[in-house]
């Protein structure tokens, strides 16, 4: 995007005078972005009570080409960026004063012009399984099977999975972790927001499916997790569960208003997981999970892991350091990884 742009340059002038009402929010137009766009809107109203007596926000939703795009992993389009371009273009150019993301599909280098202002309070950063009928019926055969989220303590979190199973996916961390705790399993690509993906096991045309147990919380959906997988048997999605919001660089009004609803514990991991990230320059199509959490001693774990898709390979790592260097902390995991893979799993 070029700051020189004209309309770009407007956009900053009239800026100078401050933010005006309403103030426009930029989302896309999911179920689950329109949730996290008006949870983000009541923290705001929350803490700025005058918010709250005028019409001060306007939600804007922007059709993204990761939306439009349905048949097709991210990789093969271009990576996750695309779930943030045409929102970031509207950005830049004055139409929206703030956008807000599932931080999870947000690139780590930004476009020049646009900083995270603020992330929110992590939600539930695990994958779940959603179990279709074979499934149901495998756990009544299976001992070891269970049919709901109560037995989320199970030793074996596939056990559910009848043996050649079709799980549906588009994320292939999740595949490549699957598949090397089960390679009798098959995965097909499924794309579509949540409701989508419950309707596709739903009518059996796969035996089950794994999404972000976060996204199906926030939608009241968490009874369809049938099984819920730990961090360990799984690790998530650098910063899975996070809401992360973006403004202009330059709007210092938006940055102090941001900076009264930003969560304290899910800075320092955010930074952690995306320096991670971005220290192994991982795209879509690269299986990389990054999980961070926070010690009561002040200390911040990184677990990373990297893989190949069809899970012959799978290297996972630990590191603990001060909270203070997450970013550090992130990305010297990040480059042990890179020197212990295979380079064909950045091919």
């Amino acid at each position: 995007m070029d700051l020189a742009n004209p309309h770009h340059a407007r956009a900053r002038a009239k800026r100078h005078h401050g933010p005006t009402l309403p103030m426009k929010v930029g989302t896309r137009g999911s179920p689950l972005a329109l949730y996290q766009t008006r949870h983000f809107l009541d923290l705001i109203r929350a803490v700025c009570p005058l918010l709250r007596e005028v019409d001060a926000f306007e939600e804007h939703e922007i059709s993204t080409a990761g939306d439009r795009v349905q048949d097709r992993r991210l990789a093969e389009i271009g990576g996750k960026g695309l779930f943030a371009k045409e929102i970031h273009e509207a950005l830049l150019d004055g139409r929206v004063d703030f956008a807000v993301h599932s931080l999870k599909d947000l690139e780590t280098e930004l476009p020049p012009g646009i900083v995270l202002a603020c992330t929110l309070r992590r939600e539930d950063p695990r994958d779940a399984i959603v179990l279709g009928d074979a499934c149901h019926r495998q756990a009544f055969r299976d001992p070891r099977g269970f049919t709901s989220a109560a037995h989320h303590d199970n030793p074996d979190p596939f056990a559910a999975l009848p043996k050649g199973a079709l799980v549906g996916t588009a994320s292939v961390r999740r595949q490549a972790q699957l598949l090397y705790a089960r390679p009798d399993l098959r995965c097909e690509v499924i794309r579509g927001n949540v409701q989508t993906r419950l309707s596709r096991v739903a009518t059996g045309e796969f035996d089950a499916s794994l999404l972000a147990l976060a996204g199906l919380k926030r939608l009241g959906l968490e009874h369809h997790a049938g099984v819920v997988i730990s961090e360990d048997d799984m690790v998530p999605a650098a910063c899975q569960g996070i809401i992360g919001v973006t403004v202009r660089a330059d709007d210092v009004e938006l940055h102090e208003l941001l900076s009264a609803i930003c969560d304290p514990c899910s800075r320092p991991v955010s930074l952690c997981e995306r320096a991670f990230l971005g220290a192994l320059d991982g795209s879509c199509r690269t299986p990389i999970g990054g999980h961070a959490t926070l010690t009561d001693d002040g200390q911040i774990r990184l677990t990373g892991l990297i893989a190949r898709a069809d899970g012959s390979f799978v290297l996972r790592r630990t590191i603990t350091g001060d909270a203070c260097d997450a970013e550090r902390i992130g990305r010297a995991l990040g480059e042990e990884l890179l020197v212990e893979s295979p380079a064909d799993v950045f091919a």
